[in-house]
């Protein structure tokens, strides 16, 4: 024990710092493999955040002017691949990466399918104004192909129930995301439109990372909507987020909850519409009335007596 205080012993800060040290100096250019987790941005615009694998987790920072070089922002759960200063955060004698490159390395692969299969579909007239579908004034079926499970299906309920409580909705359940869900996504559609039994379409999940959304980025859903003979509203993920079959719907709405507001006529909207055109058809009704009124009484001015005509001879 009385060797700790002896002449020469290390103190806690010196040791850690003689340690990280070391560790730039030994892991200098080395790339780390790992899937992002825990992530935070401070207001600063620094990202904190753990990479991983099945078997360990190193604590890693990413200062801003490092992050303002990114292609997109850090995701929960991307898998990435960091180079830094390799080191010991002396304060607390924490093992850490202090992040300056990041390569997103499924993300750009994402991203690069994303375009390639943007411009096919683009060449090939798919986006074309002219192909877009007019969406129903006053549908009284309504079509949602989404996950049973899904937060999205709940707010499209109820802001129907909200606006347009008379209109029916018929539901064409599907898997929106994993393995295989594209395929489900496409033939939920086309059965949809096979069975023509509503006058609009909404195809709409929740907000997520880009794997997360990713099957509406596929081909199969694409050209699923690009084939319905219904009008479809997308309605994927959030405001920010763009998927190809936002490009191929005949409306794109920013949310789920946007979708229904879309399709939906407000209930109060119709009333005072209804109101309007019942006023407008009293007024005209009332014109007619009093045009037809005068055009009697100048009749009936015009029209004299037999006996009257023959004295005025």
């Amino acid at each position: 024990m009385d060797d700790l205080f002896a002449p020469g012993a290390l103190s806690v800060s010196e040791l850690n710092s003689i340690a990280d040290e070391l560790l730039g100096q030994q892991f200098l250019g080395v790339w780390v493999a790992g899937e992002v987790s825990n992530l935070t941005r401070a207001a600063s615009g620094h990202y904190y955040f753990l990479l991983k694998d099945d078997l360990a987790q190193v604590r890693c920072t990413l200062f801003k002017f490092a992050a303002a070089r990114l292609a997109q922002p850090l995701r929960e759960g991307e898998h990435v691949e960091v180079c830094g200063k390799i080191g010991i955060y002396a304060a607390r004698g924490e093992f850490q990466i202090n992040v300056n490159e990041v390569r997103q390395v499924g993300v750009g692969q994402l991203f690069e399918r994303y375009e390639r299969l943007k411009k096919k579909l683009d060449a090939e007239g798919l986006f074309a104004p002219e192909r877009k579908q007019r969406l129903p004034e006053n549908p009284q079926r309504i079509g949602v192909v989404t996950s049973l499970a899904a937060a999205a299906l709940r707010d499209v309920v109820s802001t129907l129930r909200r606006r347009a409580p008379h209109i029916a909705l018929v539901v064409y359940p599907t898997p929106v995301q994993g393995a295989g869900s594209e395929q489900q996504i496409a033939q939920a559609i086309r059965a949809a439109d096979e069975r023509a039994e509503v006058d609009v379409l909404i195809v709409c999940r929740g907000g997520g990372s880009l794997e997360d959304l990713w099957a509406f980025n596929e081909e199969a859903v694409a050209r699923a909507i690009a084939d319905c003979s219904l009008p479809v509203v997308s309605g994927v993920g959030h405001e920010t987020d763009f998927t190809l079959a936002d490009f191929v719907a005949d409306v794109r709405a920013p949310t789920p909850t946007g979708a229904a507001e879309l399709v939906s006529p407000n209930r109060a909207e119709l009333l005072h519409k209804l109101a309007n055109y019942q006023a407008r058809f009293q007024a005209a009704l009332q014109q007619r009335y009093q045009n037809a009124a005068q055009q009697m009484d100048f009749l009936a001015k015009q029209l004299q007596h037999p006996r009257q005509k023959w004295q005025t001879q």
